[in-house]
């Protein structure tokens, strides 16, 4: 399948420039880049981008899709509260056929919000896996010991099951919920995992102050600085939230190279505070961001969550910055490296943006106004999967809500 892309603005993320040209997708890959591709010709398809931005897709670097089903609950409540007294409550009522259902819904946000990729941690992550594979979503699962997971075999078998298929857009990856939520035995036997796998790490961290001082009653230590020297970031990884992080744990992210997945939209919501991403920046940290679950943002969108980062310190961060928080950073925190920029023989994950056209700061403009709407277009893997409006996943949409609804209803009366 050929497919080409012009009268583009091309802004590969490889840099700040903006390239004027066309870009041919072969199969599943990215195979030119420049102004002339007719020695290429014929094509299957011919995309007129009439100046609009072509860009790599979004990469949501930390979701839980399946909460779909508790979006626009429980308001002006604690992280604590929140969790222990209405989200666990619903999510001990899932069962595995929820998650593959629930995550079809978030995948249709996705698409359509120019989210190319996400690294989601949520419940019987296989059956988040099938619906990605179905619907052609690249997802990075991040699993943690469960009813479906309980062993190290178990991991290790999954973990070959999907990164030794390159073919797959899906990937899984290891970690826990969070310290305060995992006994000893979990900590041993993820750490087990991560010996033998020799593979990264992440867990939610520091996201609130109570967690930390917490942590550090029960175990005299920080959460990262606790994880850390109970070995489990020995390959790499990295955290989600991040926002209470001490100086040296700051310095333990710099000299292992471990990123820091900032979610301000559910942090604001959950008014558990605002992470200092210009003092991470400084030192030279990774960070990605991600919109963390639907139920604690409202919102799957990446444009939302880069305008926050960039406002919410009230210090100026470079617009580039942090569109590589939104792109290429979250791909990497996720392993996704050939998803990363716009380059011949990466994997053609891309985005049209409308409605900058005219823009003289487009990269400064698409982080500080960009929105959802501007989305007309999501390819993955070489497939167009969103468009104008439409999908192309060979589901019925209406069908995909109707299920979100059937399951929600069950739940509630369960209670």
């Amino acid at each position: 399948m050929k497919t080409l892309f012009k009268n583009a603005r091309i802004l590969t993320m490889t840099n700040d420039q903006i390239i004027n040209g066309e870009l041919l997708v072969i199969d599943t890959r990215i195979a030119y880049i420049g102004d002339d591709a007719s020695t290429y010709a014929p094509f299957d398809r011919v995309v007129d981008c009439q100046g609009n931005i072509i860009m790599p897709g979004l990469k949501n670097a930390h979701t839980h899709s399946a909460m779909v089903f508790l979006r626009n609950r429980f308001k002006n409540l604690s992280l604590q509260d929140w969790l222990f007294k209405c989200v666990f409550p619903r999510e001990d009522k899932l069962i595995p056929s929820d998650i593959y259902h629930l995550n079809k819904v978030a995948i249709l946000e996705y698409l359509r919000n120019g989210i190319t990729a996400c690294f989601d941690q949520y419940f019987f992550p296989l059956y988040g896996g099938k619906a990605a594979e179905e619907m052609g979503m690249r997802m990075v699962l991040l699993a943690i010991f469960n009813s479906e997971t309980n062993n190290v075999d178990d991991l290790e078998r999954n973990y070959h099951y999907f990164n030794d298929n390159k073919d797959s857009v899906v990937r899984y990856a290891i970690g826990i919920h969070a310290e305060y939520t995992s006994n000893a035995d979990m900590i041993e036997n993820t750490r087990k995992a991560i010996q033998r796998l020799k593979c990264p790490f992440f867990t939610h961290i520091s996201e609130t102050k109570k967690e930390v001082d917490e942590c550090v009653i029960r175990h005299g230590k920080t959460p990262l600085k606790y994880l850390f020297d109970e070995g489990l970031f020995a390959y790499g990884g990295g955290g989600y939230h991040c926002i209470y992080y001490t100086d040296e744990e700051i310095e333990i992210c710099k000299k292992n190279k471990l990123f820091i997945v900032s979610c301000p939209g559910s942090n604001q919501y959950l008014s558990s505070g605002i992470a200092p991403l210009s003092i991470y920046l400084k030192n030279n940290i990774n960070i990605a961001l991600g919109t963390d679950g639907p139920a604690s943002n409202e919102s799957l969108d990446m444009f939302r969550e880069m305008r926050l980062a960039s406002s919410l310190e009230k210090v100026d961060i470079p617009s580039f910055e942090v569109l590589k928080m939104a792109t290429v950073n979250g791909a990497h925190a996720m392993g996704l490296n050939d998803s990363d920029v716009l380059a011949v023989n990466k994997y053609a994950d891309i985005i049209m943006v409308e409605g900058f056209k005219d823009s003289k700061d487009p990269i400064h403009d698409l982080v500080h106004f960009g929105k959802a709407e501007n989305v007309s277009l999501t390819m993955i893997n070489g497939k167009i999967l969103y468009e104008n409006g439409h999908y192309f996943v060979n589901e019925n949409v209406e069908d995909i809500y109707h299920k979100m609804e059937e399951i929600s209803q069950r739940i509630e009366n369960e209670l």
